[in-house]
């Protein structure tokens, strides 16, 4: 698949670290650092525009190096960017640790993930379909 894209970062295009991975890592893009305060938060830009087509979305998801060595991650995660967005991808980044985390120019703040996605229609009826589960809510499967 192919995506338009408008760089007006001084990064490289995300792209995918392995043959395997899922995600590209987006970079900030700064003309000076930000400082995130003990549970503060910032959208941080990343100056990337992209053109999806329709069907698609890309997701906005925590890098779990910087979620779990530092205790940043992305606060509305998974972020969604519609195929009919065209404005900046900016990422809303939350500081959940006890100290201040600065972030660069340049750093890797979140992954990117291009994903497929339907279109639902609703059915209103009166009954639904019993399965074992029933109105079992949180915890209901069990611990184990």
């Amino acid at each position: 698949m192919t995506i338009n894209i408008i760089n007006r970062s001084g990064h490289a295009l995300p792209n995918y670290e392995t043959i395997a991975s899922a995600g590209m890592d987006l970079r900030a893009n700064l003309e000076e650092p930000i400082v995130l305060a003990p549970l503060g938060r910032a959208i941080v830009k990343t100056g990337l525009f992209i053109e999806l087509p329709i069907g698609y979305e890309a997701q906005v998801r925590p890098r779990s190096g910087l979620a779990a060595k530092k205790g940043v991650t992305v606060l509305n995660s998974p972020g969604t960017i519609d195929a009919d967005y065209r404005g900046e991808i900016g990422v809303i980044l939350v500081n959940l640790s006890n100290e201040p985390f600065t972030v660069e120019n340049g750093e890797r703040i979140a992954q990117l993930i291009v994903a497929k996605h339907e279109r639902a229609e609703w059915n209103e009826v009166e009954v639904l379909t019993e399965t074992s589960r029933g109105e079992g809510g949180f915890g209901s499967t069990g611990v184990k």
